[in-house]
C-alpha cells in the first residue's frame, strides 16, 4: 500500500512539474511575444497535460487540435451571421454548450470538450464586444492550439514518465449522458452569457462565463455541502492570488518577474490539480481563474487595466455562487441525489 502510495505522489509530483513548466515559460513567451490574450496557450496546455501523466497520442492530439480549431471558425462564421439577432444566436449558442455538457455527463472528450466550451464562449464575446479584436481571433486560436500543443510534448520531453509507471490513460467514469443534467447546465451557461453579451467591458464578460463552465465541470467532485463550500473557496483563492501576483509584479514589471510569480503559483495549484484525489478539478478550475484574470491584467487590451482587478474578483465571486444557487435550482433533483449519494 505504501509503494503505491509513493509512485502516486511520484507519479503527481512529475504531473505538477509538467504544469508549472509549461504554464510559466507559455505565459511569459506570450507576453513576450506581445499576445493579446497571454493565457490561451497555457490555459490549453495545462489541460492537455492535467487529462493524463502520458503525452496524449499523436492521433488524438491532432484530433482535439482540429476540433477546438473547427469550433472556432465555426463560432467565428456563426457571430458574424447572427450577432445582431440575439434570439437566434442564443439558441444557436444554447445547441452548443448542450452537447459540450452531454459529452462530459457521458464521460467523453476529455479536456478537449472543456477548451471546446472556452473557445465557443471566448469567440461571440469577442466578436461582438470587441471588434478591434474581432479579426485577430483566428490567429489567436491557431496560436493557442499550436502552442499549448506544443508545450505540452515539450513538458514530456523535460520531465518525462517512466516506461514502467506509464500506463493507458484512464477514462473519465463512462455511462449514459445526462439530459437533464446537461439542460440545466446549459441553461445556467446560457444565462450568464446573454448578461455578458450587453456588457461593454470584455474583461468582465471572459472571467464570467468561463468561470462558471468551469465551476460546472468541477461539481461531479462536490459530493456535500461542505465539499461545495470548499469549492468556492478554492476557486475563489485563484482570484484572489492572481491579485496579489499583480501587486507583486508591479513592484518590478519585468518578464523575469512573471516567470517566477506564475511559476510560484502553479507549482502551488498544478500540483494540487495533477493529483487523484476529489479535489483536483476543483485546484485545477483555481488555475483556470488565476491565468484568466492575471493575464487580463498584463494583457494588452484596452480596458484589461490594474484598477479593475478588485472588481474582477467580484466578478468571479458572483460566478460562484450564481452557479451553486442556479445548480440548486435547475439541476434534476434524483441526480442530485444519485450524485451526493456516491
Amino acid at each position: 500500500m505504501s509503494a503505491d502510495n509513493d509512485t502516486a505522489l511520484a507519479e503527481q509530483r512529475r504531473k505538477g512539474l509538467r504544469v508549472a513548466f509549461v504554464v510559466s515559460v507559455g505565459f511569459t513567451s506570450a507576453v513576450s511575444l506581445g499576445a493579446i490574450v497571454p493565457f490561451l496557450v497555457p490555459i490549453f496546455a495545462a489541460q492537455f497535460l492535467l487529462g493524463s501523466s502520458g503525452p496524449m497520442p499523436l492521433g488524438k492530439t491532432l484530433g482535439a487540435a482540429l476540433l477546438i480549431l473547427f469550433t472556432g471558425i465555426g463560432m467565428m462564421v456563426l457571430t458574424n451571421l447572427f450577432g445582431d439577432r440575439p434570439s437566434t444566436f442564443l439558441i444557436l449558442l444554447a445547441l452548443i454548450y448542450f452537447f459540450c455538457f452531454v459529452a462530459q455527463s457521458a464521460g467523453t472528450g476529455g479536456p478537449a470538450i472543456f477548451l471546446v466550451q472556452v473557445v465557443a464562449i471566448m469567440v461571440p464575446l469577442i466578436g461582438i464586444l470587441n471588434k478591434d479584436l474581432a479579426n485577430s481571433i483566428l490567429s489567436i486560436l491557431i496560436s493557442g492550439i499550436l502552442g499549448g500543443t506544443l508545450l505540452m510534448w515539450l513538458a514530456h520531453a523535460v520531465f518525462p514518465e517512466p516506461p514502467s509507471t506509464r500506463r493507458v490513460p484512464a477514462r473519465a467514469a463512462a455511462g449514459p449522458p445526462s439530459y437533464g443534467r446537461a439542460l440545466a447546465n446549459t441553461a445556467i451557461l446560457l444565462g450568464a452569457v446573454a448578461v455578458c453579451l450587453i456588457n461593454d467591458q470584455l474583461s468582465a464578460a471572459l472571467v464570467i462565463p468561463i468561470t462558471i463552465a468551469s465551476l460546472l465541470g468541477q461539481f461531479d467532485a462536490a459530493a456535500s455541502s461542505r465539499m461545495a463550500i470548499g469549492l468556492v473557496v478554492i476557486n475563489l483563492s485563484g482570484g484572489i492570488l492572481a491579485s496579489i501576483a499583480y501587486s507583486i509584479l508591479m513592484l518590478r514589471p519585468n518578464l523575469l518577474s512573471i516567470f517566477l510569480i506564475i511559476l510560484v503559483v502553479t507549482l502551488i495549484l498544478g500540483g494540487r490539480a495533477a493529483g487523484r484525489s476529489q479535489d483536483a478539478k476543483m485546484y485545477a478550475g483555481a488555475l483556470t481563474t488565476f491565468l484568466i484574470l492575471f493575464g487580463l491584467g498584463v494583457s494588452p487590451v484596452p480596458g484589461s487595466a490594474a484598477e479593475s482587478f478588485a472588481t474582477r474578483i467580484v466578478y468571479v465571486g458572483a460566478a460562484l455562487i450564481y452557479t451553486l444557487l442556479m445548480a440548486a435550482i435547475f439541476w434534476p433533483q434524483s441526480e442530485t441525489r444519485e450524485t451526493h449519494s456516491k
